[in-house]
């Protein structure tokens, strides 16, 4: 296959059309198609619409949204966020499928189930909360994207008039929480083309001054030995904030990257982390225990917690039980986490005192 071929084939897998399905445990209106909204929802594949499957659908999505709200792609990989993932369901809000077409290599047309998934935003936020989490904030900027590709035939910029090509790009960044912007592609911009490839970031800048804001993701893909390269350079204000080279057999997967590093860049800069307490271990008290079956709920409660890494009990009496926790955020992030509906609740101007209800 040539490379011209190539480049076509990859241009027509990213325009499949989607079908809508049936809603469930939501309202929609008819030819309506589901799909994630906002920062709060998000979509993952399925294998069926059984229970279980759901289930397993409800943690990953949860674990995108953490991401999107985090600016985190790795989140999983901190302290009790796997752990409270398990309990994803307890966030969700609503949730509807959604199928995909698509077509094999082969030609014949392919379908995947989407789940579609809605979280509580209270509730997810007194997660990110409670776990420490970086919170990148609101509004989130839109940065232009300034690409050019050479499929053999030298470099063509890509604008808004090959937004469908620029797809994987674009639903990445969405992925990771925040939205990628393309230049119109007039010819004033074609003619700067060169500039991209050259990496001269101060005339790509100066090109992007009539968009907002002063952000730029600059990137030149090109055929490297079997497969694709993509050399982005993120710029913030004229200033370079990250520049990474990858080399990817998909051209989707090099084109998409380009999200990665401009998201990262971005929360490096911008995401921060919540006030709360030093981590480290606390004393509380659990008081109005009647029995022995109150004392298991309390403990059984606080080993679920994802906030609390070890708990060790010290001392009891008989409506009294004090604990030594090891925990993530302090008694303010195990306050957050308790929530309305615990076996317990703080008592009002003692820390580490709790009380069942």
């Amino acid at each position: 296959m040539s490379v011209r071929c190539g480049l076509t084939l990859f241009l027509a897998l990213l325009c499949l059309p989607i079908l809508p399905a049936a809603a469930q445990d939501g309202l929609r209106t008819e030819g309506e198609v589901a799909a994630a909204q906002g920062l709060y929802a998000a979509e993952v594949p399925v294998g069926s619409q059984v229970d279980s499957a759901r289930q397993a659908g409800y943690a990953r999505a949860l674990a995108q949204v953490l991401s999107k709200l985090s600016g985190d792609a790795a989140v999983v990989n901190r302290p009790g966020v796997a752990q409270e993932l398990r309990n994803a369901e307890a966030y969700v809000e609503g949730y509807d499928y959604r199928q995909d077409q698509s077509t094999s290599p082969g030609g014949a047309p392919t379908y995947r189930t989407m789940l579609v998934v809605r979280f509580v935003p209270e509730a997810v936020d007194a997660l990110v909360s409670a776990l420490g989490l970086p919170v990148w904030g609101q509004p989130r900027p839109k940065p232009v994207v300034w690409l050019a590709i050479d499929d053999g035939s030298g470099p063509r910029l890509l604008g808004t008039g090959q937004v469908n090509a620029a797809r994987p790009l674009l639903d990445r960044a969405v992925e990771r929480g925040y939205r990628l912007g393309l230049p119109s592609g007039g010819a004033a911009e074609q003619a700067g083309v060169g500039a991209i490839w050259r990496g001269d970031t101060a005339a790509v800048a100066r090109a992007s001054a009539r968009y907002s804001p002063p952000m730029q993701l600059i990137g030149k893909m090109y055929r490297s030995g079997a497969g694709w390269a993509t050399d982005w350079t993120f710029v913030d204000a004229g200033r370079v904030l990250a520049t990474r080279t990858v080399n990817e057999s998909d051209p989707r997967r090099a084109l998409s990257s380009g999200a990665d590093v401009a998201a990262d860049a971005l929360i490096q800069r911008y995401a921060k982390v919540p006030v709360s307490e030093p981590a480290g271990t606390y004393r509380v008290a659990v008081t109005g225990l009647r029995g022995a079956e109150d004392y298991l709920q309390v403990s059984a409660l606080l080993q679920r917690l994802p906030v609390v890494r070890r708990i060790a009990p010290v001392r009891a009496t008989a409506e009294r039980i004090e604990f030594d926790l090891d925990l993530l955020t302090g008694l303010s992030g195990l306050d957050r986490m308790l929530g309305q509906n615990a076996v317990i609740e703080p008592v009002e101007g003692e820390p580490g005192e709790y009380r069942i209800r």
